[in-house]
């Protein structure tokens, strides 16, 4: 799991919050410094910071509870996730079938509650799709989502719609693997949880990390694949990956071509 922690687009609150953020601190600040006593000094370190947030137009906290409320601008209409927003997932694994045997069995999306623990249903119609997954506590989660690029066999591309209960966007590479040893699938994965990365460390603490589930849940595909049938994996280490400088080049090949949670997306989604 990593973090984002781009700052292309820094600005995540409105003009009006920038002004208003500028003023009070100037007040408080003022204030502060006046009374020369610790409570001032703390004053005038919260007016200060609410001239920084004013300034820059940046707040720390919007960004640990994953809000942004300044526009999105260019792309807003196809943007999943905000650039600087969320958390990361990268992943992969070998399944020993080939290429298009893999790509059909996945693009078939009812298949993922197969294999995917926490998933409880997808329904399909055309290119969108509604998910639901058993969250933590019990809360079932619901999104919709629409699939917006796809190669036939080589990817599948998507992003949350606006209205659910989690935003993601990310892409699943299938490629043929080195030694013909079957296929290639690579998962790059951003999301924005509830309550923004603040929300992603308190699922950590409580051990539902989304990297380590995803990982398990491409082993239990494996299985599935190779073997027609699921066995526990929890406690096995993890395998198949690429070598790092290809992964490196197939991830960031993704990154441009079709992850669509920047503010200024490059791809070409299909017609819907």
């Amino acid at each position: 799991m990593q973090i984002i922690t781009h700052r292309k687009h820094a600005v995540n609150i409105t003009q009006a919050e920038r002004i208003a953020s500028a003023v009070g601190g100037g007040m408080l600040a003022a204030l502060g410094i006046g009374r020369r006593s610790p409570a001032g000094v703390a004053l005038a370190l919260i007016g200060g910071d609410l001239l920084r947030r004013g300034i820059t137009g940046h707040s720390y906290a919007y960004e640990a509870m994953g809000i942004r409320t300044a526009p999105l601008g260019q792309g807003a209409e196809t943007t999943a996730v905000p650039y600087e927003l969320g958390i990361r997932v990268d992943k992969s694994i070998t399944i020993g079938k080939p290429r298009a045997e893999v790509y059909r069995f996945w693009r078939t999306l009812p298949n993922l509650a197969r294999f995917m623990k926490n998933l409880i249903a997808v329904e399909e119609t055309g290119n969108r799709s509604h998910w639901v997954v058993a969250g933590p506590g019990g809360r079932r989660v619901e999104w919709d989502a629409v699939i917006h690029n796809e190669i036939p066999d080589e990817l599948i591309a998507w992003r949350t719609l606006p209205g659910g209960d989690v935003a993601s966007a990310g892409s699943v590479w299938f490629c043929d693997a080195p030694g013909g040893r079957g296929c290639e699938v690579l998962i790059e994965l951003q999301y924005n949880p509830p309550a923004g990365t603040f929300g992603a460390v308190l699922a950590l603490l409580a051990g539902k990390e989304p990297g380590q589930q995803i990982q398990e849940d491409l082993h239990r595909l494996k299985m599935l694949l190779e073997t027609g049938e699921i066995l526990t994996v929890e406690g096995q280490p993890a395998g198949g990956a690429p070598e790092p400088a290809e992964r490196d080049r197939r991830v960031q090949r993704a990154s441009e071509e079709s992850f669509p949670a920047s503010d200024s997306p490059a791809y070409n989604p299909v017609s819907l």
